[in-house]
């Protein structure tokens, strides 16, 4: 379940940074073509470069934090799935323990009882010399 909500994740990341790149692809198709149709006055068109210098600019911008985003949920998901390995190897090795603890205890139990018995044995048959 982990595995299909990282690929869902990765996935919308890709779609994400896929459409940057066509929506700067696509910008620089309007450019050329509102270059090529319109011809205005030198101001407006130094107005409309600043206005395509911002849009490649916060283009690039996106581009860089999606990918600084994906580094860093990739670190994220490598440190939870490290930690989340360790806390399951934790729990193994304690109930590892207690499961030796308790044959442990059942070993001394049976020995006790085996005693036990073997006394009650003698106290019921007090003629058996031991």
């Amino acid at each position: 379940m982990e595995g299909e909500s990282r690929k869902r994740m990765k996935h919308g990341i890709d779609e994400i940074g896929q459409e940057v790149i066509d929506g700067a692809a696509l910008v620089i198709v309007e450019k050329e073509e509102t270059e090529t149709n319109i011809v205005g006055s030198e101001e407006m068109e130094l107005n409309i470069a600043h206005i395509f210098e911002k849009i490649e600019h916060f283009t690039q911008m996106v581009s860089e934090l999606l990918e600084s985003g994906k580094a860093m949920f990739k670190e994220l998901s490598n440190e939870f799935e490290e930690r989340l390995i360790s806390i399951h190897k934790e729990q193994m090795e304690k109930w590892q323990e207690e499961i030796k603890e308790l044959r442990l205890l059942d070993a001394s139990n049976e020995e006790a009882s085996g005693i036990l018995n073997n006394a009650r044995y003698v106290l019921q048959n007090p003629h058996i010399d031991s």
